[in-house]
């Protein structure tokens, strides 16, 4: 690779400046995948703790509606929960860590109290269930929102370490090969016309 480079010192000072800012990009993307990586443990620290949080009230949600299919009947459950309780939605915005947009999901509106039946022949149990699962939806929303951003910084992690391992390894040690092979060239090249006009010089004084 080296000796195709051609050995001059415009040649010399253009791959000089190419290992300084490679070597400063190569610092700057380090800094940033330590940032990321940081970042995406946080996210992921939160992740299980939602999830914890969803599965165990997902769990017990589950128990409540088993406790109101046992006390109403199957068939009683079922014509209750025909109806929603309403309509919610969700909008979409974006933030930014270390310099990835990740999502950010807000519910617009509340189903907060919201039952979509009467009370002369459903449970306290469906009730429980149905309004913590209302409850829940803010939490499901979190967990879905820090997923896609842990699945977001997992790419550009992956990404940005393949950007440092290609300047680590291949650009930074080729440019540095490129350098010492031009440097020697050039030095011995001085050497020979140093002993070039050494012997011109014996020659003139001979005369």
């Amino acid at each position: 690779m080296a000796k195709q480079i051609n050995p001059t010192r415009m040649e010399l000072t253009r791959l000089k400046r190419r290992l300084k800012t490679a070597s400063r990009g190569h610092k700057l993307l380090k800094d940033k995948q330590n940032g990321m990586t940081k970042k995406f443990m946080e996210q992921i620290r939160l992740n299980r703790k939602l999830r914890e949080t969803v599965e165990s009230e997902l769990a017990a949600a589950a128990r409540q509606f088993r406790s109101a299919s046992s006390a109403m009947g199957e068939k009683e459950l079922a014509e209750a929960l025909l109806l929603p309780a309403g309509e919610i939605g969700v909008t979409g915005g974006a933030g930014n860590i270390m310099s990835v947009q990740v999502p950010v999901l807000h519910a617009d509106g509340s189903l907060a109290g919201s039952l979509p039946y009467g009370f002369a022949d459903t449970s306290y149990e469906l009730d429980a269930a149905t309004l913590s699962m209302v409850k829940l939806f803010p939490t499901l929303l979190q967990l879905a929102e820090c997923e896609k951003t842990c699945d977001m910084l997992a790419a550009e992690i992956e990404k940005t370490r393949r950007r440092v391992n290609a300047l680590e390894h291949v650009m930074i040690p080729e440019m540095e090969r490129n350098i010492k092979f031009i440097t020697m060239k050039l030095e011995d090249n001085e050497r020979q016309n140093i002993t070039r006009l050494m012997k011109i010089k014996d020659v003139i004084n001979a005369r």
